[in-house]
């Protein structure tokens, strides 16, 4: 059995806006049919990345065979955004980028999550993430109820 190497992780720049937006909307339509329907044209995405997502913390992208297919998004302590290619899941894409950012953390990191993406769930839990609180949706755009969830790196 041959062995897929890892992705490349680096940090993003502006020239890599065009695709994390890609990225963005294909996953999240793939993977979380439950949400509504995205209403924002691609440039008003590219524009999003560009003028929100890039300067608001470090953004990382991973690359495998020369294409960006996946990126992660820090604002402060909070995992903004992790987000794969929908045909490049399940390669180690997302657990290499949550690698890189437990590994930059200085502190603890929480993130939200649907409580409907079973998947992204299990995946951060294996990955060292606990559930600290509940949400009814009325803290989030698309209404539904999510989940706090923080890690904190383990003492040696």
């Amino acid at each position: 059995m041959t062995r897929r190497p890892l992705p490349l992780i680096r940090t993003a720049d502006d020239s890599d806006a065009c695709r994390i937006a890609d990225i963005h909307v294909r996953s999240r339509a793939a993977t979380m049919p439950y949400l509504p329907a995205q209403t924002r044209t691609r440039d008003e995405v590219i524009a999003w990345v560009t003028q929100v997502v890039l300067p608001a913390g470090p953004v990382w992208v991973a690359e495998q065979d020369h294409q960006v297919c996946g990126y992660a998004a820090v604002k402060g302590d909070l995992l903004d955004a992790l987000y794969v290619l929908p045909e490049m899941l399940g390669r180690g894409i997302g657990a290499a980028l949550l690698d890189q950012v437990q590994r930059a953390a200085t502190g603890p990191v929480r993130l939200f999550v649907f409580e409907q993406n079973v998947g992204a769930r299990r995946f951060y839990e294996r990955h060292g993430f606990v559930v600290t609180q509940r949400g009814d949706g009325t803290g989030n755009m698309e209404g539904l109820p999510d989940l706090t969830m923080r890690w904190v790196r383990e003492r040696v």
